[in-house]
């Protein structure tokens, strides 16, 4: 089992920054490849970027350049700094583990079997 807890949301302005962090607990946390989703209101839950256990990267198109995923193995925290925020990028965030990946990170939701509750990131314009 795998527990995940996500802090650092918030309402900032357009043109600002956040970052996000994750606290995982559990065992095997640091073999997984982790992901951050986002879903805005009647809209489904979409990738955001991903991070495999070795620390390769992938983002969504809409976040290249703006967005940075990192994991803290000895904290056992998966991060996302997201700079230049968009009104658009207002949604709930979410982290997950792909518990059956370490390498190869999936951009689609099915694949993430623990999911954290959630964090509001609101950006006014």
């Amino acid at each position: 089992q795998v527990q995940l807890e996500e802090s650092g949301g918030g309402l900032v302005q357009a043109g600002g920054s956040l970052r996000l962090s994750c606290a995982a607990s559990g065992r095997a946390y640091s073999d997984y490849v982790m992901g951050w989703f986002r879903q805005a209101p009647g809209n489904e839950r979409e990738f955001v970027a991903g991070i495999s256990w070795a620390g390769a990267s992938m983002y969504a198109n809409s976040v290249k350049g703006r967005f940075t995923i990192s994991r803290d193995s000895a904290k056992n925290t998966v991060y996302l700094e997201m700079t230049n925020l968009r009104p658009d990028d207002t949604a709930v965030y979410y982290c997950a583990a792909d518990s059956t990946a370490t390498v190869i990170v999936r951009m689609s939701a099915k694949f993430y079997d623990y999911w954290g509750q959630g964090s509001q990131v609101t950006v006014s314009a």
